[in-house]
C-alpha cells in the first residue's frame, strides 16, 4: 500500500535528523515501489560504495516503469543522481498520486 506523505514534512524530517529520515524514506519508497511490480534490491547496497549508484539506477528505473509508466529509467537515473536534491519531490508527489488514486 502506498502512504501518501507530505513532501515538506519529508525535507524537514532529513534536515531535523541530519540525513537519516532521508534514508528511512528512501527505504519505505523502495518497499512501496516494488509491491508495484518493481525489483529493486536490498537498501543495504546504499551503504556500500559504487554498489548504491547500482542501487539508485535500479530504483530510478522501478520509478520509471512502475510509477511514471514512461520507461526512461536512465533518464531518471541521471537526474537523481545530478540533482537528487529533488528526488524526494518527485517521488513523493507521484507516490501520492497513486495513493490518492487508490482511495477513491
Amino acid at each position: 500500500m502506498i502512504q501518501k506523505r507530505d513532501i515538506v514534512v519529508v525535507y524537514l524530517l532529513s534536515i531535523i535528523t541530519f540525513g537519516i529520515y532521508s534514508i528511512y524514506w528512501e527505504v519505505k519508497t523502495k518497499e512501496e515501489i516494488n509491491s508495484l511490480g518493481a525489483d529493486i534490491p536490498t537498501a543495504w547496497l546504499l551503504i556500500i560504495p559504487i554498489a548504491n549508484i547500482y542501487w539508485l539506477y535500479k530504483y530510478a528505473e522501478g520509478f520509471s516503469t512502475k510509477v511514471k509508466k514512461d520507461n526512461n529509467g536512465i533518464l531518471w537515473f541521471i537526474l537523481f543522481w545530478l540533482i537528487g536534491i529533488i528526488m524526494p519531490a518527485i517521488v513523493q508527489s507521484e507516490l501520492n498520486k497513486i495513493a490518492d488514486g487508490a482511495k477513491k
